[in-house]
């Protein structure tokens, strides 16, 4: 039983990193239209603002934080407008062999400026130690994850289901040229969606540093599991990436506690069976 919550525990937090850095993604790719593998650089960047401002500057973590969000949300806005816009309606494989070309500029600069290190991010005393759960604890650092994960979750329902921004950006999809005769301004819902994005990559990047760390190669070596998440989870499904997260977290924890020498075969070898069952998302319907 000890094995068993163990393994629960640290997947439901791992998953909840995934969800996090990934469900911005799945709302670029599924309801934006737009094939983004740079994803991951806005992430490195959420984690590196945090990092220098915490670390180096002496912000409050709360505050550096909160600036490095805003930041990365600014930087994406700004790259949006004047680069990413002009490849809405290329091909495929032209916004694929730019972003992917973005990313590798993305993973130099990161480099050169800070160096080839793990940049680590100082926890404020409130988040350090652990939390008592009978045989098992857990550090404060991973309980913050999980309730992140899960207002982040709220959140984005509760604005694309409940808010008239919603509403404008599931019309700007559906029918791009109607929505713009109606009134609806396209080019700011589309520039405010890939900065919202890009923020929860950001709070991602931080919430995670932990177990992903922030490294230059970063926005690469993770890009994959964050195409397997919102693949499984069905593009611009916030639930079904929410689950898919957790599953995979799950698969891949146990496999590290009981066949650690597979490395990931089983993470890849339950997407494969996931996405050959379920094409459309896991919890959508043929």
């Amino acid at each position: 039983m000890l094995l068993l919550s163990n393994i629960l525990i640290d997947g439901i937090v791992y998953g909840m990193v995934l969800f996090v850095i990934s469900v911005g993604l799945s709302v670029t790719m599924g309801l934006m239209r737009f094939i983004n593998l740079a994803h991951g650089a806005f992430a490195m960047m959420g984690g590196y603002v945090t990092a220098i401002l915490v670390r180096e500057q002496g912000y409050p973590f709360v505050t550096g934080l909160l600036v490095a969000i805003v930041a990365t949300m600014v930087v994406a806005a700004l790259l949006e407008t004047f680069v990413f816009r002009f490849l809405y309606k290329k091909t495929e494989l032209q916004q694929v062999l730019f972003t992917i070309g973005f990313t590798f500029a993305c993973i130099a600069t990161a480099n050169f400026f800070a160096g080839a290190y793990i940049q680590q991010i100082p926890l404020p005393e409130l988040l350090q130690g652990s939390i008592s759960l009978g045989e098992r604890t857990l550090p404060k650092q991973r309980v913050l994850v999980v309730v992140a994960g899960f207002v982040v979750v709220l959140l984005i329902w509760l604005l694309i289901s409940k808010t008239r921004f919603g509403i404008w950006l599931r019309a700007s999809v559906d029918n791009a040229a109607m929505s713009s005769s109606l009134g609806i301004n396209i080019r700011v819902v589309q520039c405010a969606t890939f900065a919202a994005g890009a923020g929860l990559a950001a709070l991602g990047g931080v919430l995670g540093a932990e177990l992903m760390p922030l490294e230059p190669y970063y926005p690469l070596k993770y890009l994959v599991l964050m195409l397997v998440v919102v693949a499984v989870g069905g593009l611009g499904s916030i639930s079904g990436t929410l689950a898919a997260a957790l599953l995979l977290g799950v698969i891949d924890t146990t496999s590290k506690y009981l066949a650690s020498d597979f490395g990931t075969f089983f993470f890849y070898a339950a997407m494969i069976v996931l996405l050959a069952l379920r094409p459309e998302g896991i919890l959508r319907r043929h």
